[in-house]
């Protein structure tokens, strides 16, 4: 079994190294927006492919010193990154591309071949990277396997170099072990064991801090140096606020995908769940600012990228991830059966109406995650007893819910 896995570093070049890459990843944006319009204008009618668009690379180079002073693999990496763009867009797994902009797609990339690593002592170590020369990283992490390629990014908080690595990997036998996890807002991940998991309280902090520095940024006048250092700080604080995020997310799969061997999760539509509830001018919403509120909680716990995590550590641990339908599970209590909207008394607090079965209202659902993973009727449990006010919009007695008549397929 082969997998990739990347290693991320902080990169410390010198002056005259950052102009070379920022210089790099300029000319590399253009070549990619290049290729991009010819491909858009003529790519139907003249079959234009990666490779008809590096013998035009080819010609731009000769034609101009500017862009044959950067690294031809970096430009021949850009145009192979559109055209995946374009054939994500014609399988439709993606959208049509869009043009690379300054500021947000600020990269290149040098093929695994070509780089080179050395060690300098404990904390640091430098890359060599073709016509820059070595630059300094903090080495935070050994790598592993063979080099597949080198990507060199800058974000808010400097430049980084990310190595994917392909490993020869054994993956031991699964677990027994299953886990239902429900994601939510004001617990970010409750497990049906009863453990709940929350996101750092610094996250709180540097956002009380990050809404600060936006409204300096809005009393400041457009184009000026003072607006454009507020923005930075703005950015600053947003890459922290995503370390931050991130960490969580890989600190809190990798346990669970150490413990158990199925981690099963309720499918959720995030884009949909996270549409503005503004409407139109004829129709407009109600509740618009409490939805934009509910919006960024749901974002800023980061659901699907804390599923994307937990996949690729449960897979490389020989263990899997099960999404199960989501309906009704925060209305189904986990000891009967019944399904009714009453008996989720609050955010936090699950009390069945019929048994009186009571708990956190996260760990609740958890369980109901947990049973529907291996069931034939994940799309129908719950239905037996037909929900109150969730369905029917009748106003059924606790007699007509009739308990579970126990055991699920």
């Amino acid at each position: 079994m082969t997998i990739v896995r990347g290693f991320r570093y902080r990169l410390d070049p010198l002056p005259e190294q950052e102009h070379l890459l920022r210089q790099f990843a300029g000319v590399c944006r253009l070549v990619y927006n290049l290729g991009l319009e010819q491909r858009a204008t003529w790519g139907r009618r003249h079959r234009i492919g990666f490779a008809s668009q590096c013998v035009d690379l080819t010609r731009l180079r000769a034609e101009f010193d500017w862009v044959r002073a950067v690294y031809v693999s970096c430009q021949q990496q850009a145009l192979r990154d559109l055209d995946r763009a374009f054939q994500n867009f014609f399988a439709g797994r993606a959208s049509f591309p869009r043009p690379r902009k300054r500021g947000v797609n600020d990269s290149l990339r040098f093929p695994g071949r070509e780089i080179e690593i050395k060690r300098l002592n404990a904390r640091w170590s430098a890359v060599r990277l073709p016509k820059i020369g070595w630059v300094k990283f903090r080495d935070t992490q050994p790598t592993r396997g063979s080099m597949k390629n080198a990507t060199v990014s800058l974000d808010a908080d400097g430049w980084q170099v990310s190595f994917a690595c392909e490993i020869e990997h054994e993956a031991p036998a699964p677990l027994p072990a299953i886990i239902g996890i429900d994601r939510g807002v004001a617990t970010t991940l409750a497990l049906s064991t009863g453990e709940t998991m929350k996101m750092p309280t610094s996250l709180e902090r540097i956002e009380a801090r990050k809404r600060k520095a936006q409204r300096v940024v809005a009393r400041r006048q457009r184009g000026s140096k003072r607006r454009r250092r507020a923005q930075r700080r703005v950015a600053r604080l947003q890459a922290r606020q995503a370390h931050i995020r991130r960490d969580f997310h890989h600190r809190a799969a990798l346990g669970i995908a150490r413990r158990f061997g199925v981690a099963v999760l309720e499918a959720l539509n995030t884009r949909n769940m996270t549409a503005s509830a503004r409407g139109t001018v004829m129709e407009p919403g109600r509740n618009v600012r409490q939805k934009a509120g509910l919006n960024r909680a749901i974002l800023n716990a980061g659901w699907h990228a804390f599923a994307t995590i937990l996949s690729y550590k449960m897979e490389e641990r020989g263990g899997q991830v099960v999404t199960v339908p989501a309906r009704f599970t925060s209305q189904t209590c986990a000891a009967c059966g019944v399904v009714d909207a009453r008996s989720r008394e609050s955010q936090a607090r699950f009390s069945c109406i019929s048994c009186g079965h009571t708990d956190h209202a996260d760990t609740n659902a958890a369980i109901n995650i947990q049973r529907r993973w291996n069931t034939p009727l994940l799309d129908v449990e719950g239905l037996r007893q037909r929900p109150y006010e969730a369905s029917t919009r009748r106003g059924l007695t606790v007699s007509e819910n009739p308990r579970s008549s126990g055991g699920r397929c």
